[in-house]
C-alpha cells in the first residue's frame, strides 16, 4: 500500500508491505545503509559515497550521488536523527534535492513470524509553485516507481 497526502505545503509519503522473514532479519537488512543500493532502481543512479561500516546509529550521516533526473547527479547528505534497535529508524536530508525530507522507517513483528515494514515520508520541494507542479507531474510518479521497485526487489530477496 503506498498513499500520499498533502498538508500544510509538505507532502506525505506513506507506504507498507509485509515481508516474509522475522523482525531480526529484517532490521538487520534495513538497517545496514549498504542495502540501499539493492533495493533503489539503477535508474537512479544511487552510489553511497561515504564509509558506511556499521548499522545505522543516531548522528550517523551518509552521503550519497543520486541521479534524480537522467544525466543530472546531485549529492544528498542524510542523517540518522533517531534510532530504537528492533523498532524504527529515522533519516532526515541535511542537503539534497529537496527544500525537506524526513523518513521515519518502522519495523514490526507479525503473529505469522513476519514482519511488517511500515515507512513514512514528510518531504517538501523547492521552487514554490514551481514545486507544486513538479510534484504532480515529476516526483510523485518517482516516488511510486521507488516504492514499487522496492516492493518488488524484497519480494524476490524474501521470498
Amino acid at each position: 500500500m503506498i498513499k500520499f497526502s498533502k498538508h500544510s505545503g509538505i507532502y506525505t509519503l506513506e507506504a507498507s508491505q509485509e515481508l516474509n522473514i522475522s523482525l531480526s532479519l529484517a532490521w538487520d537488512y534495513f538497517s545496514s545503509p549498504n542495502n540501499l543500493s539493492n533495493i533503489t532502481p539503477p535508474k537512479m543512479g544511487f552510489d553511497i559515497t561515504s564509509k558506511v561500516d556499521r548499522k545505522v546509529y543516531q548522528g550517523q550521516i551518509i552521503t550519497y550521488k543520486v541521479s534524480p533526473v537522467s544525466f543530472v547527479k546531485t549529492n544528498w547528505v542524510t542523517e540518522i536523527t533517531a534510532v530504537k534497535d528492533q523498532q524504527y529508524f529515522i533519516d532526515e536530508q541535511r542537503f539534497g534535492p529537496y527544500a525537506m525530507w524526513h523518513h521515519e522507517h518502522f519495523f514490526e513483528s507479525l503473529p505469522n513470524g513476519n514482519t511488517l515494514m511500515k515507512d513514512k515520508i514528510s518531504y517538501k520541494i523547492p521552487f514554490g509553485f514551481l514545486g507544486s507542479i513538479a510534484q504532480t507531474l515529476f516526483v510523485k510518479k518517482q516516488l511510486l516507481s521507488i516504492f514499487e521497485y522496492r516492493k518488488e526487489v524484497l519480494d524476490i530477496i524474501f521470498k
